[in-house]
């Protein structure tokens, strides 16, 4: 009888069929559902982050994310608030809300702010899995939305590399924009002035701490109204922060 030989698989094979895990984030004031959604959701092949409020969900969130779940009451800002402000930046995340209330007009103001889709607590767990899956399928097949970050009259088109405030052009230099756009596609990460040379400025020999300053005073000034969204943390750098606008 002939022997069968056992053919390992390949690696660099196995490496090419492995996909990345879309990336859920699950806020919550109640430790215990985060603890629950994110057991089960994780079981499913996806990766999961918790926060425990509004607040916390906006500095953990980040491009990567496919989806949010999210509790609209919560102390702090809601889940509503915190819908209104991802819309308001143009961030078209899909959320889906969870909620003890579950009247139409509670249903009517989640879709109205930018919800996708809205599950009443208690809820089952395979119902969340399904409408999870739904949401994700859709986004998938969904056509590629425009490259760029909105917020309020801001405009910031990573595409075309113009800067607008209410319409019109900031006349932000070549350099100006890179800064800027560096800057507001990590949002969760304040830089050094050494980091930032290192960045923007990695081709270009003798650049000082001074010219980083010099760039982000004249960038300030074209932002005009929207200034504050590069903040200064003594000691440590540079952070585009919306919550101080």
């Amino acid at each position: 009888m002939r022997k069968i030989r056992k053919r390992h698989p390949n690696p660099a094979v196995h490496c090419l069929i492995k996909m990345e895990r879309e990336k859920i984030l699950i806020v919550d004031d109640d430790p215990n559902i985060c603890e629950i959604l994110s057991y089960n959701l994780t079981g499913e092949g996806y990766e999961t982050v918790p926060a425990h409020s509004a607040e916390e969900a906006l500095e953990k969130l980040s491009s990567d994310f496919s989806l949010i779940l999210l509790d609209i009451m919560m102390g702090g800002m809601s889940g509503y608030q915190l819908a209104r402000t991802l819309r308001s930046m143009d961030n078209g995340i899909p959320i889906i809300f969870l909620t003890a209330r579950n009247t139409e007009n509670d249903m009517l103001t989640g879709f109205s702010v930018g919800g996708d889709d809205y599950i009443s607590k208690p809820f089952s767990l395979k119902e969340v899995s399904a409408r999870v899956k739904a949401i994700l399928k859709r986004r998938r097949t969904a056509p590629a939305q425009t490259n760029r970050f909105v917020f309020r009259n801001l405009v910031i088109d990573f595409d075309i590399k113009e800067v607008t405030v209410a319409g019109k052009s900031a006349g932000v230099t070549k350099t100006e924009f890179e800064v800027l756009a560096f800057l507001a596609k990590n949002q969760d990460h304040i830089y050094s002035r050494e980091e930032l040379i290192n960045r923007i400025w990695e081709k270009t020999p003798y650049i000082t701490e001074r010219t980083v300053d010099v760039h982000i005073t004249r960038l300030r000034r074209k932002l005009q109204e929207y200034a504050p969204l590069i903040s200064n943390k003594s000691g440590y750098g540079y952070r585009f922060n919306i919550s101080n606008v």
